[in-house]
């Protein structure tokens, strides 16, 4: 009876029924383990302002050592997802009345947070951090800001946030900034102004990566137009796919390429899915307005009361993401920026960081390469991250830190 069973069991694996499960394991497997020999690097998470919304920033209400000590970002998932680096978003959202102060107070919690738990996390300001964090077993952790407009239009507040361990800025969010336009906003710059390129050109002399996400396609344009130093989308995905404001055009891709930047493909929903974002259409600006995250589900609940629940998005559609940047621009200008953010909405399979190598499984199974898979892991970001030191280096010989003012640049009384 036992090699009947058995005959029958072969029987149904050859035929192949059993096969999808035998290779997702063979699948995960592999991800897992190449994950962790390479490590994983997340170009955005916005844990420092879950922080601030849930716990009102007091980090003695909250051990992110404990599973489930948030909604989908903490110590265990972020070991079980093989994240080595992540930059934590500083965001702050636009239009607010004091946004250097809210800034400042963002950087400092999302510094405190990394010292609350010295044996996990590492404060990174280099690329070289990157390998140091990896001998010492712990996640190398680089700060990002979101939002321009935390300058306050002021070269030397950008200075000053970079001393602070910012290492990537977003020019916009929801809204224009004075000096550049944003993807979500009605366009009143035609792109940058001349103190927004000053900008640009002060970030790399610093060795600030440009970050893109959240820009026009106009600004995206012209910022390739004018960085010396590799530029990135921390958080952005493919416009030909999904036709969103916040996704990057193949245009652009294509000139990412050409300027040896890299694209971050994240997963928020109306990004990555067509069906979500056409459900989502009388929503897609209005969110970006929002000032907490708290506002924005509000906004969302009361959308889906009119309309019906969003369709949900999934992980075969970020890997489709993944799969026409990795086309369009080349497999060296590829890596992930999730966007986690304290939310339940995300696409199924991808519900928290614990979940990165499911997504590699998918890229595996797809016939992806060791090789490439390295690169989308964290090769790429920390090549333009690179980059960009190599860029400032050489340009501290040459130039001083600029005293361009918004008045003088943009001819304003």
């Amino acid at each position: 009876m036992k090699s009947l069973l058995l005959a029958f069991a072969l029987s149904i694996a050859i035929s192949g029924v059993m096969a999808p499960v035998i290779a997702e394991d063979s699948a995960m497997e592999r991800a897992r383990t190449l994950l962790d020999r390479v490590g994983l690097v997340d170009g955005h998470n916005d844990l420092p302002w879950t922080l601030r919304e849930t716990f009102g920033s007091d980090l003695s209400r909250v051990d992110l050592r404990k599973r489930g000590a948030t909604v989908d970002t903490d110590i265990p998932k972020l070991r079980e997802g093989r994240v080595a680096g992540q930059f934590w978003s500083v965001f702050i959202p636009s239009g607010l009345s004091n946004p250097a102060r809210t800034q400042l107070e963002q950087i400092e919690l999302a510094r405190r947070m990394i010292d609350a738990y010295p044996d996990t996390f590492l404060l990174a300001t280099t690329a070289a951090d990157f390998a140091r964090a990896r001998k010492e077993g712990k996640i190398a952790s680089f700060v990002g800001m979101e939002n321009g407009q935390a300058l306050e239009n002021s070269l030397g507040a950008l200075r000053a946030y970079y001393a602070l361990g910012v290492r990537y800025m977003t020019l916009t969010h929801g809204k224009n900034t004075d000096w550049a336009d944003s993807a979500t906003d009605t366009a009143a710059h035609g792109g940058l102004t001349a103190f927004g390129r000053e900008v640009v050109h002060e970030m790399n002399r610093l060795g600030m990566l440009v970050d893109i996400s959240h820009v026009s396609p106009e600004v995206m344009r012209q910022v390739l137009d004018i960085s010396e130093a590799p530029v990135i989308f921390s958080h952005s995905s493919a416009r030909a796919l999904v036709d969103h404001p916040r996704n990057v055009p193949d245009d652009v891709l294509a000139r990412v390429a050409r300027n040896g930047g890299v694209v971050m493909v994240t997963f928020i929903p109306e990004f990555v899915s067509a069906e979500t974002a056409a459900w989502g259409k009388g929503l897609e600006i209005s969110i970006f307005n929002a000032k907490s995250n708290a506002e924005m589900e509000q906004m969302q609940k009361e959308y889906a009361a009119a309309h019906g629940p969003a369709p949900i998005a999934t992980i075969t559609q970020v890997a489709d993401h993944v799969e026409h940047v990795a086309r369009v621009a080349g497999r060296d200008h590829v890596g992930i920026g999730s966007d986690f953010y304290g939310s339940t909405d995300e696409p199924s399979g991808l519900a928290d960081v614990s979940r990165f190598p499911a997504l590699f499984a998918e890229l595996i199974r797809r016939g992806w390469s060791d090789s490439d898979l390295e690169k989308l892991a964290a090769e790429n970001v920390l090549r333009v991250l690179r980059g960009a030191e190599d860029v400032a280096n050489r340009r501290a010989a040459s130039r001083g830190p600029s005293t361009a003012t918004i008045e003088a640049s943009d001819h304003r009384p």
